[in-house]
C-alpha cells in the first residue's frame, strides 16, 4: 500500500485533518477546536482516517500547520500556515496566484508564483475584526443564521453603514442600529461589505493578481465573496470545501517529506 500522510491545520476555532494517498485527498474531518487543541487534533485525525477506511497507525507522517500548531507533540513536523494554504490552493487551482483566506481568527492574503510558492503575503491577526470569529459575534447580535446573513449581503438594496470595526464596538454599534429601527438584513448586509472593503484593502495593498481563490469558512459566505468581487473587479474561486485547503497544503507538505525519507 502507497504512504498514507496526514496534514492538520489547528485553527483557533476549528481543526480540520486531511489524508492523502498518492496525492488524492481520501478522507477529511473538520472539528470545534475547544478548549483542549491537542485532543481536537487527535480527534481530527481520527475521523479524517476512519472516513479513508484506515487506522491512525497507518499514516507515515503528519505535518501541521495553523495558530495551534505547537499544540501537536504528534506530528512529524510543523509548517507555516501561509505556506500551507498557498500549496493547497495550488493544487486546486493551479492559475491560482493571490490566496484570500479569512479564517476564525486571522486574514491573510498571498501572493503565489506560477510554481504555488509564497513571494509575498498580508496579514491581520492583531485582532477579530473582518475574521469569521467577527461575523458569529455579530450573528449571535443579530440572531441570524449564516445563510440569512449571506442572503442578506446580496440582496439587501441599502445596506447599513457600519463605521466600527473592531468586534466590541461594532457589536455595540449593531445594537444601537437595531434600537433606532434598522432592519436586521440591512445590518447585516453592511457588516458583510466592512468586511469585504477590510479584506479588498489587503488584497490592493499586496496587488491583485488573477486568478483569486478564496479559502477559510468565511469562503462560505457568498455574499462576502460576491461583495469582494465587485470591489476588486474580478472573479473570485471558492473551492468545495474552502475550510480544508490548509490541512491538504499540509498533507502536500508530508507527502514530499515522505518522498524524501
Amino acid at each position: 500500500m502507497s504512504a498514507m500522510v496526514v496534514g492538520l491545520d489547528m485553527g483557533s476555532v476549528s481543526t480540520k485533518a486531511a489524508v492523502l494517498e498518492d496525492s488524492q485527498m481520501v478522507g477529511y474531518a473538520i472539528l470545534p477546536t475547544g478548549f483542549n487543541p491537542q485532543d481536537s487534533g487527535r480527534k481530527a485525525i481520527d475521523e479524517a482516517c476512519g472516513k479513508a477506511g484506515i487506522t491512525p497507525k497507518d499514516i507515515k507522517y503528519i505535518v501541521a500547520t495553523g495558530y495551534g500548531r505547537i499544540n501537536a507533540p504528534f506530528a512529524n513536523s510543523r509548517v507555516t500556515e501561509i505556506t500551507c494554504h498557498g500549496k493547497g490552493a495550488f493544487f486546486k487551482n493551479n492559475f491560482a496566484r493571490t490566496v484570500i483566506d479569512v479564517g476564525g481568527q486571522d486574514s491573510k492574503v498571498i501572493s503565489i508564483n506560477e510554481k504555488g510558492r509564497v513571494v509575498d503575503f498580508q496579514m491581520n491577526d492583531r485582532c477579530a475584526a473582518g475574521t469569521g470569529r467577527f461575523l458569529e459575534v455579530m450573528m449571535r447580535t443579530l440572531e441570524m443564521n449564516y445563510d440569512i446573513v449571506s442572503n442578506a449581503a446580496v440582496n439587501s438594496k441599502n445596506p447599513s453603514k457600519i463605521s466600527n470595526m473592531c468586534t466590541v464596538f461594532a457589536e455595540s454599534e449593531v445594537i444601537t442600529l437595531l434600537a433606532k429601527g434598522e432592519s436586521r438584513e440591512n445590518i447585516a448586509a453592511g457588516l458583510c461589505n466592512s468586511i469585504a472593503e477590510r479584506i479588498a484593502t489587503m488584497v490592493k495593498r499586496i496587488g491583485l493578481k488573477e486568478e483569486v481563490v478564496m479559502t477559510g469558512g468565511v469562503a462560505k459566505n457568498r455574499g462576502v465573496v460576491k461583495l469582494l468581487e465587485t470591489k476588486l473587479n474580478t472573479k473570485i474561486s471558492v473551492p468545495m470545501e474552502p475550510q480544508i485547503i490548509g490541512a491538504l497544503g499540509a498533507a502536500l507538505e508530508a507527502q514530499e517529506a515522505v518522498l524524501e525519507i
